[in-house]
């Protein structure tokens, strides 16, 4: 199992009972769960039904669920009538909403009879209203197999995520060991300054503080160490990779690593007193910036 991506695309088509249908499911990533079903509202219990199988499915993303469906034989013979009334009012509507758009220099899919069929209200049952439950146990029989296919896409995309994740993570942590080399470097150097520094204040006055400048050599001191910083974001690694190899949602818990992530970095930079630290840390930031882009994907 791989990790999962919110971005998935799937398609499919059935028949049954003497209709058929098509199925059309895509989702988006999001901070939550979003779901926008379109489903014929003339199949009693459709929607109820459809919802809860996708709320078992799907736990984060922008979920668009199409389902168009039409009778082989005509929608007359279905114990079905059309509402004049409310098919002109709907056509009416297309066509300004056309003309709207082309006034606004787009150019939209030309709606057909099936798209007409399904807006509400153009199509009306007839005083003998018809079962619809066999239709609506055919299409919930078909939708584990779409359920399926956007699961696997979304399995595939979650995939190659992994691998991205995985790279940048190695950046990290090769930048990290180049900075934990560069601030041990840097610490021989800095002991050296300060005692130069110190040397030159006391042979200028004698009025020094002992305690004060023991002080300021120590908050200085701390100002200027990265250790904590570096070890944190080794350990931010480490818990990143075990997420990434986790089949589980992990994408909130990957979103709160990128800000500790750039927390450290940013405050490495802040610390640096160093030309080559500095530049580490602009690297650390632009990869946790660019890793923290592809988590938005993780479910």
């Amino acid at each position: 199992m791989h990790m999962i991506s919110m971005t998935g695309f799937a398609a499919r088509r059935g028949a049954a009972v003497g209709y058929s249908w098509t199925w059309d499911l895509r989702s988006v990533n999001g901070k939550g769960l979003d779901l926008r079903l379109r489903l014929p509202d003339w199949i009693d219990g459709l929607e109820l039904a459809v919802r809860a199988e996708l709320q078992k499915a799907v736990t984060r993303g922008n979920v668009s669920l199409s389902l168009r469906a039409t009778q082989d034989s005509g929608a007359e013979e279905a114990g079905f009538r059309l509402n004049a009334g409310q098919l002109g009012a709907a056509l009416a509507a297309l066509a300004r909403v056309e003309d709207a758009a082309i006034a606004a220099g787009l150019t939209l899919r030309q709606a057909t009879a099936a798209d007409v069929l399904t807006l509400r209200g153009v199509l009306d049952q007839s005083q003998q209203d018809q079962d619809t439950a066999p239709l609506r146990q055919a299409i919930l029989a078909d939708l584990p197999a779409l359920l399926a296919d956007f699961a696997a896409m979304r399995a595939s995309e979650g995939a190659a995520l992994a691998a991205v994740l995985t790279t940048q993570l190695d950046q990290i942590a090769t930048l990290t060991a180049e900075a934990q080399r560069e601030a041990a470097a840097r610490a021989a150097t800095q002991a050296d300054t300060l005692r130069d520094g110190l040397a030159r204040i006391l042979s200028a006055t004698d009025a020094v503080d002992a305690t004060r400048l023991a002080q300021e050599l120590a908050l200085l001191a701390v100002k200027t160490d990265v250790t904590e910083e570096l070890d944190r974001l080794a350990a931010h690694v480490a818990a990143a990779r075990a997420h990434v190899a986790d089949p589980a949602p992990v994408g909130r818990k990957l979103d709160f690593l990128m800000q500790e992530f750039m927390r450290e970095a940013n405050t490495l930079c802040s610390k640096a007193q160093s030309l080559t630290l500095t530049r580490i840390g602009l690297d650390l930031k632009t990869v946790i910036d660019q890793m923290r882009e592809q988590v938005q994907n993780v479910e």
